[in-house]
């Protein structure tokens, strides 16, 4: 329910909250103090560090690995891709699956298909160093429908999509959902079964464009199962965007990978819906 934050902060915004909540502490300021000031911040910039973002998929496709190096906080946010690294895949009987370096950085292996309940193994020699990252594929769980629900913030109303399936019963469960509307990604969230193992579930898919639906929009739907390390690492990349509530103090969120390395590697399964909006 995260997306519920910036929807209120944006509201807000429009009555002025926010302007005038900063005009009173700087009246307040300036009545302390009569002469400016300028603080200069010593932003010390920290070494690159090296992030792989790599998966698997119970898909007969080609899985992609995505190494990069981490830019100054002055930098253009664009993809530093890293090349020339050494990038495999090793299944659980101990095969190695080579990819190959399609572009900077971007590493793909041939079409092959994962194993549910199998552990995969990444592993990623770059830079003299090697980064190791395992995960283990949880069995599928689809979705049984999709509906949308009208939900009404401060006098406007949006459009959700909610997914229904059957969680299984005894075994814990971690969903991970990306929404795209029209191509572009709008969404990336993530669900536990903490509080509804083994019921029928409906999990809202909550978004923050500022766009809202419309009849003609083409919305694809992917629902992955996740393994518990791969869950904690997007959930807490949602909790410094917000989307679990107010923002938290940034931190890295933790890797599964060797050497202090950032990124995940996940091997998952996924099912996908495509629907236009009418």
């Amino acid at each position: 329910m995260g997306g519920f934050y910036f929807k209120f902060k944006r509201e807000m915004r429009k009555i002025g909250v926010e302007h005038k909540s900063i005009l009173m502490l700087l009246a307040g300021f300036l009545m302390l103090t009569s002469c400016e000031e300028v603080i200069d911040l010593d932003l010390q910039k920290a070494g690159p560090r090296i992030v792989i973002d790599g998966s698997i998929s119970n898909q007969n496709e080609n899985h992609v690995v995505r190494i990069s190096k981490t830019i100054p906080f002055d930098a253009p946010n664009t993809f530093n891709g890293l090349k020339g690294a050494k990038v495999s895949l090793i299944t659980p009987g101990g095969t190695s699956v080579s990819l190959s370096e399609i572009s900077d950085g971007i590493y793909r292996s041939p079409q092959f298909r994962g194993t549910p309940g199998m552990t995969y193994k990444l592993e990623v020699i770059a830079e003299g160093r090697v980064y190791t990252a395992s995960s283990t594929m949880p069995y599928p769980v689809l979705p049984d429908s999709i509906s949308f629900k009208k939900l009404s913030f401060f006098g406007n109303t949006r459009i959700y999509p909610n997914v229904y399936y059957k969680d299984p019963a005894k075994v814990q469960n971690q969903y991970r959902y990306i929404l795209k509307v029209n191509d572009k990604q709008q969404a990336d969230i993530v669900f536990e079964d903490r509080f509804n193992d083994g019921n029928n579930v409906s999990d809202l898919i909550i978004y923050d464009s500022e766009d809202d639906l419309k009849p003609g929009d083409v919305l694809n739907i992917e629902m992955q199962t996740i393994d518990r390390n791969v869950f904690k690492y997007y959930y807490a990349i949602g909790q410094i965007k917000g989307e679990n509530g107010p923002p938290v103090a940034p931190a890295n969120p933790e890797s599964n990978f060797s050497n202090g390395t950032l990124g995940i590697f996940n091997a998952f399964t996924k099912s996908s819906v495509t629907i236009t909006l009418k």
